[in-house]
């Protein structure tokens, strides 16, 4: 089993900035991918950033590629996303996953974190 604590969300105006935290627990934490997704309302889950399982190889949603920038440290099993140039569209619910396969489908995590409420101003 992994356990996965999200922090580090909160209210930001429009071309702010903010990281997130993703910290894992359990065993294997270092041998699994990690993601993070986003939940707008009314809207359905969507990939954000994966990350290979040294930090060499990352990807994301084309629509965030030059904003974001995701980032892992294995020794302490933290996954981070920071956020630059945030826009009122980037308002949503933010989720850190981890799984076993690289994948940017939903269904291919097994684990997730809490979620943590992202909201830019405009």
């Amino acid at each position: 089993q992994v356990q996965l604590v999200v922090s580090g969300g909160g209210l930001v105006q429009a071309g702010g900035s903010l990281r997130l935290s993703c910290a894992a627990s359990g065993r294997t934490c270092s041998r699994i991918y990690r993601g993070w997704f986003r939940q707008a309302p009314g809207k359905e889950r969507e990939f954000v950033s994966l990350i290979s399982l040294n930090g060499d190889v990352t990807t994301y949603a084309a629509s965030l590629k030059g904003r974001f920038t995701i980032s892992r440290d294995n020794a302490i099993n933290t996954v981070y996303l920071q956020m630059n140039s945030l826009k009122p569209e980037d308002t949503a619910v933010y989720y850190c996953a981890a799984g076993s396969i690289w994948s940017t489908s939903i269904g291919a995590y097994n684990y997730w974190g809490q979620g943590t409420q992202v909201t830019v101003s405009s």
